[in-house]
């Protein structure tokens, strides 16, 4: 069984930082990615940013440049520093840690971007 939980989420101006953490526990060591999702109200789940075991980052257009996903060297936690946000960036943000055949969820931070 494995456990994801965030943390790091708040209220923030437009413009600002925020650096989300997620602490895995439980077996991570045969985790193939790990990923940052949002859900902003009345929206779907959308895909933000994601790292595989290997090291490799992909992010969505709409983070690109603003976004950096990351981790330790023990692979745990990961992290998504958030620079520059904006007010459609308000959303809770979810944890994902993909095992190919499963998939596990936190239970989500709020980020408030907003003046």
């Amino acid at each position: 069984q494995v456990q994801l939980v965030e943390s790091g989420g708040g209220l923030v101006q437009p413009g600002g930082s925020l650096r989300l953490s997620c602490a895995a526990s439980g077996s991570i060591f045969s985790i193939i990615a790990m990923g940052w999702y949002r859900q902003a109200p009345g929206k779907e789940r959308e895909l933000v940013a994601v790292i595989t075991s290997s090291g490799a980052t992909n992010y969505a257009d709409s983070v690109k440049g603003r976004f950096t996903i990351s981790r330790d060297n023990a692979k745990n936690p990961t992290y998504l520093q958030m620079n520059s946000l904006k007010p459609e960036d308000t959303a809770v943000y979810y944890c994902n840690a993909d095992y190919g055949i499963m998939n596990y969820w936190g239970n989500g931070t709020l980020v408030t971007v907003s003046s």
